[in-house]
């Protein structure tokens, strides 16, 4: 088991101490509030919670779907919130709008999208290879944000060949954001290979002014204290590590607080969650049977490694009652203790991907022609 030195420092975020330096990465349809109040509550309501992406002309235009998603539990402190946008006017109107409404107490932004949809419209993680639109902004999302504090997450840049990390860090920097969040892989790996942990060492030397965050393969606690040990990073941003595994928080504070505390729960604790987990869901979305099924793409995650056969797995994919999820629960072997293995890689593991760009996009990294309001779309990753 790994162990940690006591003296680690304060991870801040403006005028925010995150203790331990652990953050909730921000996932499209995931890091809703019940998926976050279940992170906190095994956390103790230490670290930081961000929520799913937000589409900046979307929150302007006060879309009914995106003003749902800001909502925050009364419990939540700092409210996080990441925004995503492509046009520097747009992003300081909702940057604006959320300190003047008091919609949150911190901002990230979004650089680091995969998705070819996004990408191919200039957006996401393509946008950092046009330098003076990501400083545009960068400069006039910290200048509406007041005394919040902004923080950014991106990739090590298009491709192998395209870089743009530390270019990137530096104009956050120059710029007055608060810290930068890199997830060590490319556009083009998607969520494939290994993640790059001597890319976020470097950003870390290349900008000591401010708080680096480490991102990409924490599947458990020791992870953690790994990629703090090896790149010097000053936390850690948590994403695909913790589907279907929200007690991963509690795992991640009792490492970074010296303790040898690990959870590995029964399938009828894990069980338990599952129900608590839909019944949050509806409770938020208002409706039982809506959220039951928005919980379905939970459950293979939940059930990872534990002998739950095809035919139950069918049946649980289709639940739409808490009543009918409860007694389907009910039929498994939940006396199977937690199965060796499922603390390994889940989600997407796809990579090796051509990435989807606008016409010409690599040609003059300093011309920003091409970036169109249609990359603002509804979707996320990073």
């Amino acid at each position: 088991m790994t162990t940690l030195a006591p003296s680690l420092p304060l991870l801040r975020i403006g005028p925010h101490t995150v203790q331990p330096p652990v953050v909730l990465a921000p996932m499209a349809g995931i890091t809703n509030a019940p998926f976050r109040t279940l992170c906190r509550e095994f956390s103790g309501g230490k670290g930081l919670f961000v929520s799913e992406m937000i589409t900046t002309r979307a929150l302007v235009e006060r879309n009914e779907k995106t003003m749902q998603l800001i909502h925050f539990d009364a419990s939540e402190t700092p409210r996080s919130i990441q925004l995503y946008g492509v046009d520097p006017v747009t992003v300081g109107k909702a940057v604006r709008m959320i300190v003047d409404e008091d919609l949150a107490d911190h901002i990230d932004l979004n650089f680091g999208c995969p998705v070819p949809k996004v990408t191919r419209k200039g957006g996401g993680s393509a946008l950092p290879y046009k330098r003076p639109l990501l400083r545009a902004i960068l400069r006039e999302a910290v200048a509406q944000a007041g005394d919040l504090p902004v923080t950014i997450k991106m990739r090590k840049g298009i491709d192998d060949d395209h870089t743009t990390y530390l270019d990137a860090g530096r104009i956050a920097v120059e710029e007055g954001v608060t810290a930068v969040a890199l997830h060590g892989r490319t556009t083009a790996q998607h969520y494939g290979g290994t993640a790059d942990w001597d890319a976020i060492a470097r950003l870390k030397e290349h900008v000591p002014e401010i708080p680096v965050l480490g991102n990409g393969d924490i599947w458990s606690a020791d992870d953690a204290l790994r990629m703090m040990r090896e790149t010097g990073c000053d936390g850690v941003v948590v994403g695909r590590g913790c589907l279907g595994r929200p007690w991963l928080f509690g795992d991640l504070v009792s490492a970074f607080e010296g303790t040898g505390t690990r959870q590995a729960p029964a399938l009828r604790q894990v069980a338990d969650v599952m129900l608590r987990h839909a019944t949050l869901l509806g409770e938020w979305i208002g409706d039982e049977s809506r959220g039951v099924i928005d919980f379905r793409k939970h459950v293979a995650w939940y059930l990872k490694g534990f002998a739950v056969g095809s035919d139950m797995r069918r049946r649980l994919a289709v639940t739409s009652s808490l009543e009918e999820l409860g007694g389907q629960l009910q039929e498994l072997d939940l006396d199977q203790p937690w199965p060796d293995g499922a603390d390994g890689p889940r989600g997407r593991t796809s990579g090796n991907n051509r990435v989807a760009l606008p016409d010409g996009w690599l040609k003059d990294p300093y011309d920003c022609a091409g970036v169109s309001a249609d990359a603002e779309l509804d979707t996320s990753g990073g």
